[in-house]
């Protein structure tokens, strides 16, 4: 426990692991949920220590700023190949945190960066997440609540695991763009919910994925008040639940399979063909 003010905590994270192995310039082993929760609700922090380690272990990091709502900077984090929930609610609800730090890694492993910067509302941009091979909840509501987040990072994976935008930018509500999806190969839950709430986003990402998965797009665009007009839609065979609420409470959504008066957008399901549907798949898909 931490009192005070204006608390800054200086110099290299593992001393406290090993300082005689530090000295000579070596990194000391971690352990899983090495530094977990270590700073969390720690109010009165503004700048952290440093985190120099390359090789981490599972949960290392979990929630270890959670609630530093002072804090204004983020350590560098070198790493390039993660640990299971290594950054897991890292920076959770820190309200004055400008900017993210720098995420090199490419070998990303599962629930890496789940809901890292969850609530980080003063954040503007994200950084760059280079990782082409995705695997289950590793973005899970990593900018989730974000609500002053611009831009968002190119995502260039072409194959998705589950989960892995879920939320991702959920409540956004400053988003007014968002990134390219180029993937081909989609997983269960794989979109959900990812742009749902970003009431400033009004178009929407192209969706070239032409064969589905069970609940893919579920509620991606979800409470998107500003959406005008939805992407296409050129998959023919439906799979469960696979748009279920996909556009549900999009106010702003004008649609027809003809452009006439005030739709100004020729639109249908799919785009050409005539399709196989499956049980559930347009669930509240237009509700609202």
């Amino acid at each position: 426990v931490l009192t005070g003010s204006n608390i800054k905590c200086i110099g290299n994270i593992e001393n406290l692991l090993d300082w005689e192995i530090v000295t000579f310039g070596h990194h000391p082993s971690m352990g899983a949920y090495c530094y977990a929760h270590l700073f969390r609700n720690c109010t009165a922090l503004v700048s952290p220590p440093d985190l120099p380690a390359t090789t981490l272990a599972d949960y290392c990091y979990y929630g270890m700023f959670a609630d530093c709502a002072s804090l204004t900077s983020a350590p560098d984090l070198p790493a390039t190949t993660l640990a299971s929930y290594c950054y897991r609610a890292m920076f959770y609800g820190c309200t004055s945190l400008t900017s993210a730090p720098a995420l090199p890694a490419t070998t990303l492993a599962t629930n890496c960066y789940r809901a890292m910067f969850y609530g980080c509302t003063s954040l503007t941009s994200a950084p760059v997440l280079p990782a082409t091979v995705l695997v289950e909840a590793c973005y899970e509501s990593m900018f989730q609540g974000c609500t002053s987040l611009i831009s968002a990072p190119a995502l260039p994976a072409t194959a998705l695991a589950e989960d892995c935008y879920r939320s991702m930018f959920r409540d956004c509500t400053a988003l007014a763009s968002p990134p390219v999806l180029p993937a081909t190969t989609l997983a269960l839950n794989c979109y959900d919910s990812m742009f749902r709430g970003c009431t400033a986003l009004t178009s929407a990402p192209a969706l070239t994925a032409t064969i589905l998965i069970e609940d893919c797009y579920y509620s991606m665009f979800r409470d998107c008040t500003a959406l005008a007009s939805p992407p296409a839609l050129p998959a023919t065979t439906m799979k469960y639940y696979c748009y279920n609420s996909m556009f549900q409470g999009c106010t702003s959504l004008k649609v027809s399979s003809t452009q006439t008066e005030t739709y100004q957008y020729e639109w249908r399901i799919p785009a050409s063909g005539t399709g196989t549907t499956y049980a559930g798949w347009n669930t509240n898909m237009l509700s609202g």
